[in-house]
Parts: C-alpha cells; structure tokens; sequence
C-alpha cells in the first residue's frame, strides 16, 4: 500500500501531523508493506527566494489577527508538537520560500532518503536557531549531506533552477486536481484522503480501512499459456501449429 504526503517545510501542521501519522504507522500490523512519498506543496509559492521574515508578523497580517494573538498561536502549535515528543521553537523563527527544498527532496527520493532529509528539514525549521531560508545553499547543502546525500550532488541540484522543478509542479498540480487546498493532506493508496494533522487515531483508522478495502487481483484464466517463470520458459510442443 502507498501513502503519498502532500506537505510543505514551512508548514508547522506537516510537521505534527507526520509525527502523528508515523505514530498510528509503528502500531499498524503491516507497516512494513506500506510505501509513504512525500508530495511537494507550497504555501507561499509566489515568494521570492531569498526573501525571509519573521513567523509571528507574517501570522498577524495573514490572519488579520494581533501580533498577541498570533503569538498565542505559535505557542499552541509548540505545545501540540511537544506533545508529540517534537522540539519546537516559538520565538524567533522566520520563513520564506520552500521552492529549492522541494527541489532537493525530490533528488533525495531518488536516492532512497526522501524521508530522512524531509525530517531534517522540519527540524532545521523549527527546532533550531539558525535559518534555512536566509544562509543560502550552503545550509541546504549541509542539511542534505546530515541526510546521508552527497554534497557535491546536492549543490549541482540546487545550482540548476530546472532541477526537478517539473516534479515540484507536477506534485502541486496533482494536489489540486485531488482536491488538496492545504496541507498535510495525505492519500491512502489513490482510496482516501485524509486532511490535516488528525490525531494518530484517525490515521490508524484509516491504514486499517485502506488495508481492508485494497481490491484483490482478478485473474482472467482462458487456460494454459506460455509463459516464462523463476524455472524458465514453457517450450513449444513440437505438433504446435505452424504459421
């Protein structure tokens, strides 16, 4: 079965509810023949690279809230990441423009560490002092070589803007055309959706339906073929007929 996460490194809810989903994951009887993606998303796509700015402002005029207000908001999120064993750091934190970093994950899926370098990012954003939007590709690069990339790789990506961008675009017009106006939004093997940062038994419900409802193979048997399997080959009887 295959779970495809559209979600997004700037996305505080991403981040909680993949917790929460890895928590329902380790409990499902067949974890080990799930398959999870991770789908790009972003938030603010129009947001130029390089353009950085603190969290909590940024949560006011969104929101059209006070920065007080906003605050408050931030500390909710912390505390609900806590809750799921998450570090999360309230104060301070700044965002920007994820283009580059959906880029580089879709080059780590490629190399098999997609999900080590998508945790790396979330923590990097939201654990950590420095920023992974104002020190350049340096920091991303550093973040990727942590996931197990090699560095000289992971800078040819993000030095070419065409890099994997049409997979970035791909994924994001694939979450419209599934009707995904937000993230985290994950799909259970093309079956059901589930949107947002649901708590972990709202995930469990839904890997044991999926798992449930997966429509077994039909085969349509019009008797003896050839065919070749891990013994070999069917050989032609020797009366077959002749063309």
């Amino acid at each position: 079965m295959r779970v495809e996460i559209w979600s997004d490194i700037a996305c505080p809810w991403c981040y909680v509810g993949k917790a929460r989903f890895e928590k329902a994951l380790a409990a499902f009887p067949h974890r080990d023949d799930v398959e999870v993606v991770h789908r790009s998303f972003e938030l603010d796509p129009g947001r130029a690279k390089g353009d950085a700015g603190p969290v909590v402002p940024m949560l006011a005029k969104k929101y059209g809230m006070s920065e007080a207000q906003a605050q408050a908001a931030e500390d909710n999120v912390g505390a609900q990441a806590a809750a799921e064993g998450l570090e999360y750091r309230t104060r301070g934190r700044d965002h920007g423009n994820t283009f580059d970093m959906h880029r580089l994950l879709h080059f780590a899926k490629e190399q098999g560490r997609q999900d080590q370098l998508v945790q790396i990012l979330y923590r990097a954003n939201f654990a950590e002092e420095r920023s992974v939007f104002t020190e350049g590709d340096e920091r991303l690069v550093e973040l990727a070589v942590e996931a197990g990339l090699d560095a000289d790789a992971a800078r040819k990506v993000l030095a070419d803007p065409d890099a994997y961008a049409a997979d970035v675009r791909a994924d994001e017009r694939e979450a419209a055309q599934l009707g995904a106006t937000g993230v985290p939004f994950f799909v259970l093997d093309r079956t059901y959706g589930v949107s947002g940062a649901q708590p972990a038994e709202v995930f469990a419900q839904a890997l044991t339906q999926a798992w449930g409802e997966r429509s077994p193979l039909t085969l349509i048997d019009q008797g003896d073929a050839d065919a070749c399997g891990p013994d070999g080959c069917a050989v032609p009887s020797t009366d077959a007929p002749r063309h």
